[in-house]
């Protein structure tokens, strides 16, 4: 959030800079560095040059000394060794290579001399001497299963590793130059190194020779690479803050190569293109880098590499019939070159047929070579095998994934308790609503303004009395102010981060000056759990939870609106290798802090703005300070698309945008885009109009409402799809590459997607004035229009659907069972008891299926079997449903919350394509339990295009139990 009222305290200059910055609507490019301005990406860019320059003439000065090999139970080790010139002596960098199960590689290279901490530290900094090798401990969950039945031969130049299931892949790792090259169905799929851009800045000393008159400091006598620029070895200055470099030149990169493989997706966040883009050379290429340096980077620009709030090194090569990915484990700065060449192996064929090899170059600042290689075969079995890595995504309580109303900021508890009950009075659901800062005394966290919020408790009753919830902002800054007790202890106890001297940083943001908790430090993480104890933070209630914003961490008056990078953190990490985890950290800590508030222990809700790899373990995420035009509102498609890809489903982007006003069509298409959101959140900045649902008008806010309750309708699907992301990594949202992996013509599609595993097909509105939207339609699927059943027949071609204000193109693939409720309510908790409906779209063989997950929505008690977990199946004229296996079905918890939910019933039934052979019945058949009985069966005969459908009236069956109708 970008904020400048309420800030008196803050210096005039910061306070008049970020005036500025609130009204320019602009992001300002000069507060942030390109690749030119951060000294290791301009080397890295240089080193890629100067090979690429020397073609086949060009050898890697990196080389794996086959006699240092060795192999066993999963692991290969080795000594590579980076050649300098002659008369130096080589540096010895070790190398790992684990393979896991089931088939994942992780290739690792450190730094012999940093890791035995055989370096001397330059300006007196108490830093680590070691490369920062703990980001595993954050990013990844449990111990690896390593894949023990690997086997592997070393021969002169080269050694062969099969693994994988059943042995079907293969690494192939040459000596000299050091390469890796995996291999799946006799195809070389990623190139590790292949094309030479190993590149590690090993320590040196700085050497600094006396001045001879005339002459200039030469600072190393160390050969080094034509071109390369020393001036950022040992210190680096941007926007007034000069880095001390305590440890010199650091910089890890590797070139990796996708050969035929034309797009690549992933490394969030970013505003561009789902397909990623070019960054050199190419029409229509970016002129930088993708930068992952978590920022706050307010008005952000659109389509555009830049740097954004989070970073997630992880990437997914497709093509048809195949996705592999990569993962780079770094924390540190990093930047992505990517690069597409065309080959033919017929220099006459004029570049028809010729394939495309994506070729894509790494770089981060700091740490280690951290690798993962993920070889698919599908874009399931990638995101499967990543989620697997750093852990599946929250299952959230099911309040969280309704609707939020939020603004920066409601001021009082009774324009809190206004809102709710003007929400209520024009039957507008909703589930959460949101305190921005403006809600503490003085911007003093775990506090209440008095005056404006006297009776927070009341507040919290009064929204709980619909089953509605509060969440209010905390973030990783605490006011230095005497007599605040926050402070007092933070400095008292030691658990700030500390500035290059390790004394307790001080920097700007809201409260003025500031100090920053340091969640890398367990005793700070456990001294934050306590600051959230219903004692402790006094005025909370159980039906309030968290939002963390500014985690990057964003420091008004650091370099990129950031911290120093020669900051210290616990253990005496530097910031610089620690900084896209800092968000991860103060997000976990916070986690940790309500799962410990509430006993028995309620799943916490937090979302936060920084992340990182492992932060969908934690909660939900947003797309940051977006603005209100209708190119934001398109980018937030491909933007959260990404996120879901990237096994962070939990993904919205500020529903009408944060900045500026918009037009009530702008704010009514964005409520029907933002109701496909995982995280659907209604924001605003302080300065714009006031813009509930309710004060549109006529007929906004009744076409608004119809979207809303729509989201409420299908709330049981979007649960089941965030169960299934849950367990299996799956996105949320499923963009065509990934839905339909062999339709190639739908690889770059980034503007429609589909509700998890459904077959619901969106394509949001998204530009002025729109009466209809072009869709694409693969081949072989028949899809029907979710409210008209009009019929439209795949082709792989694009279609035209009708789109007018009060619409949203929505259909429903053939052959989909769909769960939804459909009473609507005030909110998300009055619905849990409704009987549920299921919607059939049966195919051309007149067959159709679905599941359908349910638990208490709030509890951890399904991770000991207390849910409900069925499939519906369709076939042969026959619904039948059955459960899915619960190994804890038995157990006292699970059976009551079985019993619990034994009246629980489906109302009725939806066929769409229903058989003309039904139009002269009026019953079915249902057998439960033993006993059989019949309802009511409607038939109707579809027109203009649409397909005949038919109801069941009140079946009654139960939602968890095992019973059939027959048709």
């Amino acid at each position: 959030m970008v904020r400048i009222l309420g800030c008196v305290d803050l210096l005039p200059l910061l306070l008049t800079t970020y005036t500025l910055i609130s009204l320019s609507v602009s992001v300002k490019h000069e507060n942030f560095k390109t690749c030119d301005q951060s000294g290791f990406c301009k080397r890295n860019r240089v080193y890629a040059d100067n090979a690429t320059s020397l073609g086949t003439s060009w050898t890697s000065p990196y080389a794996l000394d086959s006699k240092t090999i060795k192999i066993s139970n999963g692991y290969i080790t080795g000594i590579i060794w980076k050649s300098i010139g002659q008369g130096q002596l080589p540096v010895e960098l070790p190398l790992t290579i684990q393979f896991q199960q089931p088939g994942v590689a992780r290739i690792t290279i450190d730094e012999a001399k940093r890791q035995k901490g055989d370096i001397e530290l330059r300006n007196g900094s108490q830093a680590r001497k070691e490369r920062y090798n703990e980001v595993d401990e954050w990013a990844l969950v449990g111990q690896p299963r390593l894949d023990v039945g690997m086997k592997g031969e070393t021969a002169e130049r080269e050694t062969i590793v099969s693994y994988g299931p059943n042995q079907k892949y293969k690494a192939i790792i040459r000596h000299e130059p050091f390469a890796v090259d995996f291999i799946r169905d006799e195809q070389t799929h990623v190139k590790l190194n292949g094309n030479g851009l190993l590149n590690m800045d090993h320590w040196r000393p700085k050497i600094e020779k006396e001045k001879p008159e005339g002459e200039e400091v030469k600072e190393s006598e160390e050969p080094r690479v034509a071109g390369e620029d020393e001036s950022t070895w040992w210190e680096e200055s941007f926007g007034g803050n000069t880095d001390s470099k305590p440890k010199g030149p650091e910089s890890v990169g590797m070139d990796i190569t996708f050969p035929e493989y034309e797009h690549v997706y992933g490394i969030p966040g970013h505003t561009g293109p789902l397909s990623l883009k070019e960054t050199r050379g190419a029409s229509g290429a970016y002129d930088q880098p993708y930068r992952l340096y978590n920022s706050d980077v307010f008005e952000y620009e659109m389509d555009s590499p830049m740097t954004l709030y989070g970073a997630i090194p992880f990437m997914h090569a497709h093509r048809k019939g195949s996705t592999v990915g990569v993962f780079w484990l770094n924390a540190a700065e990093t930047w992505i070159d990517i690069v597409k060449e065309k080959q033919s192996s017929n220099p006459l064929s004029l570049g028809i047929g010729a394939k495309t090899d994506t070729k894509t170059h790494w770089f981060s600042e700091s740490g280690l070579i951290d690798v993962f290689v993920f070889l698919g075969p599908e874009p399931k079995d990638v995101v499967q095998q990543y989620s697997a890595l750093t852990g599946f995504t929250q299952l959230p309580q099911s309040f969280s994934i309704a609707y939020h109303q939020c603004r920066w900021n409601y001021v009082t508890d009774e324009d809190v308790k206004d809102v709710d009950k003007k929400m209520s009075r024009h039957s507008i659901p909703y589930d959460v609503i949101w305190l921005d800062i403006e809600y503490t005394d003085g911007k003093k966290y775990f506090t209440w303004d008095e005056h404006n919020f006297p009776d927070p408790i009341g507040m919290q009753k009064h929204l709980d009395a619909s089953q509605r919830k509060l969440v209010a902002i905390i973030d990783p800054h605490i006011k230095n102010e005497a007599n605040y007790p926050v402070v007092d202890a933070l400095k008292q106890q030691d658990l700030a981060i500390k500035n290059k001297d390790n004394e307790i940083y001080e920097g700007w943001c809201w409260p003025g000056s500031s100090h920053w908790v340091d969640c890398f430090n367990p005793f700070a993480r456990k001294w934050w759990t306590s600051l959230f104890t219903y004692k402790s933070f006094v005025g909370t209630a159980s039906n309030m939870f968290l939002w963390n914003d500014m985690n990057e961490p964003s420091v008004f008056n650091g370099p990129e609106t950031t911290m120093p990078k020669d900051n210290l953190h616990h253990g005496n990490w530097e910031h610089r290798d620690v900084h896209n985890l800092n968000g991860l950290t103060f997000h976990n800590a916070t986690y940790e802090a309500l799962v410990a508030r509430d006993n028995p222990p309620k799943r916490p809700f937090v979302l936060t703005r920084s992340y990182y790899s492992g932060s969908q373990r934690l909660g939900a995420m947003w797309t940051g300070d977006n603005q209100a035009t209708w190119p934001h509102l398109a980018a937030s498609i491909p933007m959260i698309l990404s996120m879901n890809i990237a096994g962070y489903p939990f993904a919205g982007a500020d529903v009408g945008g944060f900045f500026e006003n918009p037009s009530k069509e702008l704010l009514t298409r964005w409520y029907q885009a933002g109701a496909f959101y995982p995280f659907m959140r209604g924001h605003a900045h302080i300065d714009t109009r006031r813009r509930e649902p309710y004060i549109a008008g006529k007929p906004y806010t009744k076409i608004i409402t119809q979207a809303l309750r729509l989201r409420y309708q299908l709330l049981p699907a979007w649960y089941t799809a965030f169960h299934t992301a849950s367990t299996t990594g799956a996105p949320i949202l499923h963009p065509h590459f990934y839905a339909h992996p062999s339709d190639s013509a739908g690889f770059a599609l980034e503007d429609q997607f589909y509700l998890g595993s459904t077959g619901i097909l969106v394509k949001p509105v998204v530009t002025e004035g729109a009466e209809s939207v072009d869709i694409y339609l693969p081949p072989g699927h028949t899809y029907y229009d979710y409210f008209t059943f009009k019929t439209y027949q795949g082709t792989g071609s694009t279609i035209t659907l009708p789109a007018p204000l009060d619409t949203i193109p929505v259909l429903m693939q053939s052959g989909r069972i769909i769960p939804r409720k459909d009473r609507p309510r005030k909110s998300s908790g009055l619905m849990k008891w409704d009987p549920y409906t299921l919607v059939i779209v049966l195919d051309s063989n007149g067959k159709a299926s679905g599941s359908l997950y349910i638990d208490d929505g709030e509890s951890f008690d399904y991770k000991s079997g207390a849910y409900i977990h069925r499939h519906f199946d369709f076939s042969f004229g026959q619904l039948s449903t059955s459960a899915i296996p619960n190994v804890q079905a038995n157990t006292k918890m699970a059976k009551q919350y079985l019993k619990s939910m034994q009246d629980v019933s489906v109302e009725k039934i939806v066929v769409v394509n229903a058989l003309k052979t039904w139009a002269g019945r009026r019953e079915v058949g249902i057998t439960e339990d033993g006993g059989g009985r019949t309802a009511e069966l409607a038939w109707f005969q579809g027109r203009n295009g649409e397909a005949d459908w038919a109801v069941v009236k009140n079946p009654r069956v139960a939602i968890g139990g095992d019973w059939g109708i027959q048709f």
